[in-house]
């Protein structure tokens, strides 16, 4: 069972974490979507025009996405079934949430 701290937490400062939630109107699943990276965004900002420098650190802030260090997703907050791809997720949720209807009965 999902600790009851780790919705709100889940649901907090969303355009700088990426997470998500997708509710299947079919199985009325929710599933929970954390977008990961490795840690290391471009380095980007300004020129300065005296040293030729970037200034700034841009890049670090708003990344839509965490570390998997930062994951919410775990075991120990009562996720089962946690899974890990590349690209959208959507394709995964799609086929996840079929193998639900067939067991469900409903295909």
């Amino acid at each position: 069972m999902m600790r009851p701290d780790i919705l709100k937490r889940f649901l907090t400062n969303t355009d700088e974490t990426g997470r998500f939630l997708m509710k299947s109107k079919i199985t009325g699943i929710i599933y929970f979507v954390e977008p990961i990276y490795n840690g290391k965004t471009p380095k980007w900002g300004d020129v300065d025009p005296a040293t030729k420098q970037i200034t700034g650190n841009y890049g670090s802030k708003y990344t839509g996405a965490i570390t998997k260090k930062e994951s919410l997703l775990t075991e120990e907050n009562g996720f089962k079934n946690i899974g890990y791809f590349k690209g959208s997720p959507f394709g995964a949720i799609d086929a996840r949430d079929k193998a639900h209807q067939e067991a469900m009965g409903l295909l």
